[in-house]
Order: C-alpha cells, then structure tokens, then sequence
C-alpha cells in the first residue's frame, strides 16, 4: 500500500465571532454535503419529532417513480384527524399533488393517501420508513407513523442529527427539493380547487432558504426543518422544543453563511498521481471533493492517497481511497477508480498501410 500526503493551502473569507444560540431543546447547523456538523446541541437526544417526519414520507414517495399515477381517494383517509388539506373520499388527484399538500400544508390526510398508494398499506409503508432511516444510518429513530401524530400509542422518535441526516439525503432529489422549496401550490381536481401556501415562513421571509417542513404536537411542541443555499454552501438546520425557531433557524444560518466557506478540494475527473503502478491507467474519481472550513483551519487540510495493486484493470476497477483530514480527524473518504486507457483512433494512411500489410 502506497501513501502520499498533499498539504492544500487555502483561502478563506474572515472569521466572525459572532457567538449563537437557540431557544431549543436540542438543535443542529450542518453542512448537506460533507456532513459536518457546524453547531449542535443535544442532537443525540431522542425525542419526538412531530411532523417533521414527513420528509421521510415524502422522499419515500418521490422515490418510488409513482408521483404522476393519479390516485382516486378511498376510505384511507377516515381515520385522518389534525392538519389536512381536506381531500375528500372519490377526490381524484396525483401522488404528486398530495406530496405539495403533505409538504405545503402538513396534511395528515395526504399521508395516509401517500402510504397506502406507495405501499399498499400504513403498515408496510412505516416499514419502509424504518428501513430507509437505517440505510441512511439514522440510528436513533423509530417512526410508527406517515405523519407524526402522538395521540396513537406510540408517535415518531428521532434525533435533530438524525433528522438533519435525512434531510440532507432528500434534499438531493431534485423533485424533492423543488416540492419542499415551493412557497405555493395551486391545484384543480374533479371536486374541489386548493391554493396551498408554504406553512414554512422562511420560504417567503428568508432569501437563502430551500426548503424544509414544520411540525407540532403537544408532546412534541414546535420542531422545526429548514434547508438553505448560499455561495455554494448548503446548509441544513433542525431544531426540537424550539419556542422560537423561524428566528432561530435564521440565525443559525447566518452564523454558517458568515463563518464557512465551501471548498473545493479536488474536481472529478482524471488524478494527476505519482504513481509508478498506475501511471498508464486512467486514474479518477467519480465526485467533487469539497469541504467546508473556517479561516483558521485553512493549514490543517490534507489528502491521503491509499492504493492497492490490482493487476486486473478493466472499466471503472475501485484502485484505491482518497482520505481527507481536518488536523488529525478523518472527515471524508472517496474511491478512486482506474481503467484502460483508451487507445488512439487510427488515421486512413495508418488504416491503409495495415491494409497492404495484411495482403501479404
């Protein structure tokens, strides 16, 4: 195994000292991206999560290539009860639209809807709840529900590390991101006409925002997830038990957008190594490595390049790991891939001296 290390020096924009706060019993500033976690409180701390939730419903339902099929209302939605959009039994609408409805106006009807379309029922689509979170590496969460609701014997129970760890994940899909960035919604079906406004203010009071869903239950009081995009740099804030929290959440990112900035550290693309085994390979790696940093930490940087000899090269063949650190703290890792080079085409005069040659 071979190692080279590269020390990046890097620019950085000045470091405010701004010192934060929340009103909130547990919170969290982290980077989408790399994951790094730029504030937190609590964030460990199990509690119920009210109707943020429904990022997990809605990501699951974007998910399943179903957000065109139109769905015809059934009894599902009886036993819906708190927030709705008020959709009506025989009402014909598209997994798409009560997705907006889900994510704009919190319906609980819509979630029962989404669940027994995507699913076939409650019960295997919090199934599906649960195994995503695991996939996703959520580790102390549990739904027992599409929406949230805690008057049932058990409600949904999260961790704002969690929550912020699926919101980055969903945040990716573009479908999902232009849903939950909407601010409103229009909507015609066969019995009704709906405008649906945003119920998160930041859409509208916060320039940066791209998303995010609100949520309340007596037990839980108000929980609160948003998204927003700056210069680059994609942050995500969930708080818990926050009194507070359109200001909060505002703050904080504030705080991020003053503070760190998104560094590229290396582009996709073919590496330019100095390695003797692979130096008539192509070498690459299949993503952007970035990372964001304060001005402070712009030495303590660096890549580690780890290979192993692999004698069977063939078309996108893993070679090895890029190992980023932060001082002595690994923060990221990314695989680097080889694969035969390709070889130069041929030109008529080449083509035609192989001709002759073949002749004899």
């Amino acid at each position: 195994m071979k190692k080279v290390m590269v020390l990046l020096f890097l620019l950085c924009l000045p470091l405010s000292a701004k010192a934060i706060g929340t009103s909130a019993t547990s919170a969290i500033l982290m980077d989408q991206d790399s994951g790094r976690i730029l504030y937190a409180e609590n964030i460990h701390e199990v509690r119920s999560v009210a109707s943020i939730s429904k990022v997990m419903t809605a990501i699951l339902a974007v998910e399943s290539g179903k957000l065109k099929n139109k769905i015809t209302i059934g009894d599902e939605i009886s036993d819906a009860h708190g927030s709705g959009i008020y959709i009506k039994k025989g009402e014909v609408l598209t997994l798409e639209d009560l997705v907006y409805g889900l994510m704009l106006r919190s319906g609980n009807d819509a979630s029962l809807a989404i669940a027994h379309h995507v699913a076939g029922s409650v019960d295997e689509f919090v199934n599906q709840m649960n195994q995503k979170a695991v996939e996703l590496g959520m580790k102390d969460t549990t739904f027992y529900n599409p929406n949230g609701l805690d008057d049932e014997e058990e409600g949904n129970y999260s961790t704002a590390h969690d929550m912020a760890i699926l919101m980055s994940y969903a945040m990716q899909n573009p479908e999902f991101a232009k849903i939950t960035g909407t601010n409103k919604y229009k909507l015609k079906t066969n019995m009704n006409t709906y405008i649906w406004y945003n119920k998160n203010k930041l859409i509208s009071q916060y320039k940066y925002t791209t998303g995010g869903k609100t949520g309340f239950t007596k037990k839980a009081r108000r929980t609160l997830i948003t998204s927003a995009s700056k210069d680059n740099l994609n942050l995500v804030v969930v708080t818990l038990n926050d009194g507070n929290d359109f200001l909060d959440h505002k703050n904080l990112f504030e705080y991020g957008f003053s503070n760190y900035k998104n560094y590229q550290v290396l582009k996709k693309g073919t590496l330019e190594i100095e390695d003797e085994y692979y130096k008539n390979y192509k070498v690459y790696i299949k993503n952007n490595i970035s990372y964001p940093l304060q001005e402070c930490e712009k030495d303590t940087l660096n890549i580690e390049y780890q290979f192993i000899k692999n004698k069977n090269i063939k078309e996108e063949t893993e070679i090895g790991t890029i190992h980023l650190y932060l001082g002595d703290k690994e923060v990221r890792t990314e695989p680097i891939y080889a694969s035969q080079p390709e070889k130069p085409k041929k030109g008529f005069f080449t083509k035609l001296k192989e001709w002759f040659k073949n002749l004899w």
